[in-house]
């Protein structure tokens, strides 16, 4: 019986714990909500003045609105006046503009028409230049006239020589006489070789070095000469400023550039401006030359003028000397000419004759007049 009611008097103690606990629970429960209904009155209150003051503004953005849709509605009927009147001008604007518009495309067509014409006429042309340039004797012909209007141009007839012939045998396309020496310039021009460079590309290219060695090679064998009085270098003329320009940039199987393999065998390679630039550095040096040519000569005529001077030297020495003695001479006859004079003068006045200096004997006096003879 105990234990029993020990047992139970726990179970009541629990009972009542549980029943204090949920009341406690309970009573936050109630004060949660009661705050939050209280903070809840407070939103409602907030949203209330809220919603008092946003109907005032309201109002005043309805006033403002209303004012500005009547300010929009005067301003869109004055656009729209104006807009008619802009519309029209427009329209009569865009119908002159359509009308030169016309007439500048007919111009522009007949413009093109001529430039069709024009193009036409320039494919002829190079369809016929690419004619005339296909035979290699062509290309060399055309080669030596620019070596020769270049020549013309730069240098005095006398001073270059086209078709030169060797002792050998071989004939350059020019020499220019640089005092006792000759300077050769033979006409290459690899046309056919560069041409393929842009079709088969690299090995075109190793095609056109070995066209250019063979050149540099050929001009320094049959136009290197010194045994008949040419410089030990020769100019290899390349007419074509293009063609120039790929040998520059082109090196051989051995990666020596063209250029530098031309100079290995006494060839210089040059285009039509760097000849002219040559020729111009030549023009120079045949000046120089003449005015040293014209320094010696002044120098033999100054000695020969200076040997005559000194044969001069002698002849003028006696001549002074002779112009001397006569001087001296004339000087003392003038001195017995005044003497002579004065004695004159006395004896027209009736003095007696003084005697003259030289002549104590008095014969040199003139007799004087008696005064009865007088």
């Amino acid at each position: 019986m105990t234990a029993v009611l020990i047992a139970g008097l726990i179970i009541v103690a629990a009972l009542v714990a549980w029943v204090a606990l949920q009341n406690a629970q309970s009573q936050r429960r109630t004060q949660s909500v009661e705050s939050q209904m209280t903070e809840l009155r407070r939103d409602l209150q907030t949203m209330a003045t809220a919603q008092a003051q946003s109907a005032g503004q309201i109002a005043s953005i309805g006033q403002s609105v209303t004012q500005r849709l009547d300010s929009v509605t005067k301003t869109l009927q004055d656009g729209v006046s104006q807009s008619a009147q802009i519309s029209a001008q427009s329209q009569a604007a865009m119908a002159n503009e359509l009308k030169n518009s016309q007439q500048t495309l007919g111009e522009i067509q007949k413009q093109l028409g001529a430039v069709q014409l024009a193009g036409s006429q320039m494919s002829q042309t190079a369809e016929t230049l690419q004619n005339i340039l296909g035979g290699a004797k062509t290309r060399g012909s055309l080669g030596e006239v620019t070596l020769e209007r270049l020549l013309e141009d730069c240098l005095p007839k006398n001073r270059f020589a086209r078709q030169h012939r060797f002792s050998s045998g071989e004939i350059a396309d020019a020499v220019i006489f640089l005092r006792d020496k000759l300077l050769s310039i033979d006409s290459k021009f690899p046309l056919d070789a560069y041409r393929r460079i842009a079709e088969e590309g690299e090995e075109a290219r190793r095609a056109f070095a070995t066209a250019v060695k063979n050149h540099a090679d050929a001009i320094s064998k049959k136009y290197v000469l010194p045994e008949e009085a040419t410089l030990p270098v020769a100019l290899m003329f390349v007419p074509s400023e293009s063609v120039y320009y790929e040998l520059l940039m082109t090196t051989d199987a051995k990666s020596t550039p063209l250029d530098e393999y031309c100079r290995s065998k006494n060839v210089v390679a040059v285009s039509p401006n760097t000849l002219y630039a040559n020729l111009q550095i030549i023009l120079m040096g045949l000046q120089g030359m003449q005015i040293e040519e014209n320094a010696k000569n002044l120098r033999a005529n100054l000695a020969g003028l200076q040997s005559q001077l000194r044969k001069f030297v002698d002849p003028f020495e006696k001549l002074g000397t002779h112009l001397k003695n006569a001087a001296q001479s004339y000087a003392e006859a003038d001195k017995r000419f005044e003497k002579a004079e004065t004695s004159v003068e006395a004896m027209l006045a009736g003095d007696s004759v003084p005697q003259i200096a030289g002549d104590p004997q008095g014969t040199l006096a003139l007799p004087v007049a008696s005064k009865q003879s007088a």
